[in-house]
């Protein structure tokens, strides 16, 4: 919880400090004296007062008695603190991808967390912790565009496919020139890995297009029956039925259409 120092008030009543009190017990009233060797000072509890601007609202009382008891004990030390900050940042909706990837390798080098654990405490995803992490992967040239916003997560997470950096760059320079969409990226990563399937996907495309209506129509029907991609090739009335299944419930479903039980 952020906390600023005010100078004594008279007239103020003691609110807060009166809580933390019952909490860790009375303390000895020291005047806030500043400190010009930037060493740490004790303050009199009366002049803590809540930060306005402190975005949580709600605390958990018997969370709060055990860290009470905990800080009572032991204090708390810069190592802890350091994780604390951390995490609470990771929790903040307003950091872009790369300070939340860089976040989260602080936290598996220096603390030895896995991303089990990494998951648990920020309240996020496991599979999404491990998707942050791999952003670091990326040309810094292409974490500087998503620090920019000029590439979302999205798109940082299909250029990486690619693998090498040169191709990386070259790919994050065209989708960011013509503005692609993330599914038009995932598309034109797909493409570049995968040539001959772009190929034959065009080529069947080309096909589609000059087929006869009559027989895109049957195809049509048949999909729709079936549930099934469905591909009529014809050439003067004689050709190919092509069905694709992905498993045997598929097939099932095939031959209970053709009346086969």
């Amino acid at each position: 919880m952020g906390t600023h120092i005010l100078q004594p008030d008279p007239k103020r009543r003691p609110a807060l400090g009166k809580g933390i009190e019952s909490l860790l017990g009375p303390r000895p009233q020291i005047a806030a004296v500043p400190d010009a060797t930037g060493k740490p000072l004790e303050i009199a509890l009366e002049l803590i007062e809540r930060n306005p601007h402190q975005t949580r609202t709600r605390f958990d009382e018997a969370q709060l008695a055990e860290l009470a008891q905990s800080i009572a004990a032991t204090g708390v030390s810069d190592e802890q603190a350091l994780e604390m900050t951390i995490v609470e940042n990771l929790q903040r909706e307003d950091l872009n991808p790369m300070e939340q990837a860089r976040a989260f390798e602080r936290l598996s080098r220096e603390f030895k967390m896995t991303q089990e654990q990494m998951a648990v405490r920020t309240g996020k995803d496991r599979a999404s912790v491990g998707n942050f992490i791999r952003l670091l992967k990326l040309p810094s040239s292409i974490q500087g565009l998503v620090e920019a916003g000029a590439l979302s997560f999205g798109h940082a997470r299909a250029l990486l496919a690619l693998e090498s950096a040169e191709r990386m760059e070259a790919a994050a320079a065209k989708v960011n020139t013509l503005a692609m969409s993330v599914r038009q990226t995932e598309s034109y990563v797909q493409g570049l890995l995968n040539p001959e399937s772009k190929k034959r996907s065009e080529k069947a495309s080309t096909a589609t297009e000059a087929q006869d209506p009559n027989v895109r129509e049957a195809q049509d029907r048949l999909q729709r029956r079936l549930g099934l991609k469905v591909r009529i090739e014809d050439k003067k009335g004689k050709g190919r039925v092509i069905i694709e299944y992905a498993g045997v419930e598929d097939f099932d479903a095939i031959l209970t259409a053709l009346g086969e039980s």
